[in-house]
């Protein structure tokens, strides 16, 4: 079997694999849990020497997770959507970025394809202000800062890299900083609609089911990035993976017993597989055969209403120095 490399877009879980094939901590990689407002919040610190053995880029990552993020739940989404800001505001202190600095807004994705809206769905809810900067700046309250925004598309709908077509607006408009929002991919069902991770290190779309896109970068936009991202799907391989785990840990509970000889009884020498060699194996048989397939789940429609609002509104409040009346987004309830 090829040696296995699952399909992520997520940092947290790229360090956790790294840790599990290593055996324990890896140089290079700190990880730090903390909980707000009944959600967690993790930060991932990965140095240069971390870079080849996580596949990630030197630097920090938050990754903040609540199944709440699946319900409709208001109360719940507005709880999560201020710590995102806080984080938000996190990242732009970092970059040593006043109130005064504009900001351009990126939705990625494609926004008539549902798990791939997300980017676009966001863009629609923000409170835009860089037009009123330039033509009425005396109308401005204070607090606000010109924000702009833009949905690029996909390169299949407008022919044009969606890096090219940012890197042609932050030459004209010459924004100080820049956030781009994207839906990722997850090898995790259960992060799969729970979680939003947050980077100093740019994104390169597609880069989690394989198609890899021009890198959006500090690097190459000459301007301070920071990604935001939701795992909106996952590839059918983790599924099957996943399930058989499920079941082999019910089995076990059942049965009181988790020994090899007793998982071999059940799965044959299957069972006797660790999970990277249990998920290879898998993607090894629906491959060849264009059965591994990019899913996501069926409440697509819902969820993306519901993180859109979490997303846009936690930008509103962190952008925009202003009473959160003024800036929250409408949560469905």
């Amino acid at each position: 079997m090829r040696k296995w490399s699952p399909r992520t877009d997520l940092a947290l879980e790229s360090a956790l694999i790294a840790e599990q094939e290593q055996g324990g901590k890896v140089e290079g990689i700190n990880i730090k849990e903390e909980e707000k407002e009944q959600t967690k919040v993790t930060t991932v610190q990965i140095s240069e020497g971390a870079e080849r053995i996580t596949g990630r880029k030197a630097g920090h990552y938050v990754t903040i997770e609540s199944a709440d993020l699946r319900q409709s739940d208001s109360s719940r989404h507005a709880a999560i959507s201020r710590v995102v800001a806080e984080e938000i505001r996190l990242f732009i202190k970092g970059a040593e970025l006043p109130q005064t600095a504009s900001c351009l807004v990126a939705g990625l994705g494609n926004d008539l394809i549902t798990p791939d809206s997300l980017g676009p769905r966001v863009t629609d809810r923000l409170i835009v202000t860089n037009h009123l900067f330039k033509l009425h700046p005396e109308h401005v309250q204070t607090g606000y800062r010109p924000v702009s925004a833009i949905s690029p598309g996909v390169m299949g709908m407008t022919g044009i890299e969606t890096g090219d077509i940012l890197l042609g607006l932050i030459e004209r408009e010459k924004p100080d900083f820049l956030i781009v929002i994207d839906a990722l991919a997850s090898r995790s069902i259960e992060r799969l609609n729970a979680t939003i991770q947050m980077t100093d290190t740019g994104i390169q779309p597609g880069a989690g089911i394989g198609n890899r896109r021009k890198e959006i970068s500090r690097q190459t936009a000459g301007i301070p990035v920071i990604a935001i991202g939701i795992p909106t799907v996952i590839d059918a391989a983790t599924v099957t993976r996943d399930a058989v785990e499920m079941v082999m840990k019910h089995l076990e509970e059942k049965s009181g017993r988790a020994d090899q000889e007793w998982k071999k009884s059940f799965l044959g020498n299957i069972g006797l597989l660790n999970e990277e060699e249990k998920h290879q194996l898998i993607t090894d048989v629906l491959t060849p055969a264009g059965l591994n397939m990019i899913v996501t789940p069926k409440e697509a429609d819902l969820f993306i209403h519901g993180a859109a609002a979490v997303v846009s509104s936690a930008l509103n409040e962190a952008l925009h120095d202003r009473p959160p009346e003024e800036t929250r987004s409408f949560f469905a309830g």
